[in-house]
């Protein structure tokens, strides 16, 4: 008799366990997302704004998880450089497997026509010191993949998905005004492209080559290898800059100046093209 008892609750249990199981299947949870920034206050400012938040720690970096509007986010900053940023991108990319990765902070404007706190999402990204170096100056090029053995692009595309939800972040986010010595202004938000390396880049005439070669809008030194690993793995990625200074000879200036108006340009901007995700 107990044996026939049992035997009916495990049936009942396995019942109730299968309908569970097909309803959840029948749900789309929100995508995870991740967040990285090469200065730490440049995440905080979005760690910020989570709830349930809980810290990891991953070889000695630390990840913050939570949520953002019921998405689940996972936030880190890199450190400044190339190795940084891929290294931690591979962490990420191991250990909690996000959907999509968007880069924010801050960066040098490249366009004469951009100003600090304008902010430029990135259609493309590339490295500007990889490639053949001559006399004649740098003939771009990728590397191999070292995953398919194929060639890299020199330029990553920015996801498309990502792209879609800028257009709706810019008719939602209000963004810090720019306040110059000729008055107040906002931002411009524009798409473009971002190139990345080593150097910080403090030389207008460096600027002019970067513009000439790689139609480059702005200037930066992680979102390339932040690119690049997430290409080689399959993972939509978006690089989002709040320009800082002109990349000129008044940069490490201009960066102290306005170095908190464009990382909270770039963090608000972040969290918009999140909320505009879709499933």
């Amino acid at each position: 008799m107990k044996g026939h008892l049992l035997a009916a609750v495990c049936l009942a249990l396995a019942a109730v366990l299968a309908s569970c199981c097909g309803t959840l299947q029948h749900r789309t949870p929100p995508a995870s997302v991740a967040v990285l920034g090469a200065f730490k206050p440049e995440v905080e400012l979005l760690e910020k704004m989570l709830t349930d938040a809980g810290m990891q720690q991953i070889e000695g970096i630390e990840f913050m998880s939570g949520r953002f509007r019921d998405r689940p986010i996972v936030i880190a900053w890199t450190g400044v450089g190339k190795v940084n940023a891929a290294m931690t991108t591979t962490l990420l990319l191991e250990h909690f497997k996000p959907a999509r990765v968007l880069f924010t902070g801050i960066a040098g404007a490249v366009d004469p026509n951009l100003e600090p706190g304008d902010i430029v999402i990135a259609k493309r990204t590339a490295y500007h010191d990889m490639g053949t170096l001559s006399s004649e100056g740098i003939e771009p090029g990728g590397v191999r993949n070292r995953l398919t053995g194929e060639d890299n692009p020199v330029f990553f595309p920015g996801d498309p998905n990502l792209l879609k939800a800028v257009d709706c972040a810019v008719r939602k986010v209000v963004l810090e005004p720019v306040v110059l010595q000729s008055g107040s202004r906002p931002p411009k938000v524009l798409t473009g492209t971002i190139v990345t390396g080593d150097s910080f880049i403090a030389s207008r005439g460096r600027s002019a080559e970067l513009r000439e070669t790689f139609g480059a809008e702005a200037v930066e030194m992680e979102g390339a290898a932040v690119a690049q690993v997430c290409y080689q793995r399959g993972i939509g990625c978006l690089v989002i800059r709040s320009m800082s200074d002109k990349a000129d000879e008044s940069a490490v200036v201009d960066k102290q100046l306005f170095y908190a108006l464009a990382a909270k340009n770039s963090a608000s901007f972040v969290a918009g093209i999140i909320e505009c995700l879709g499933p």
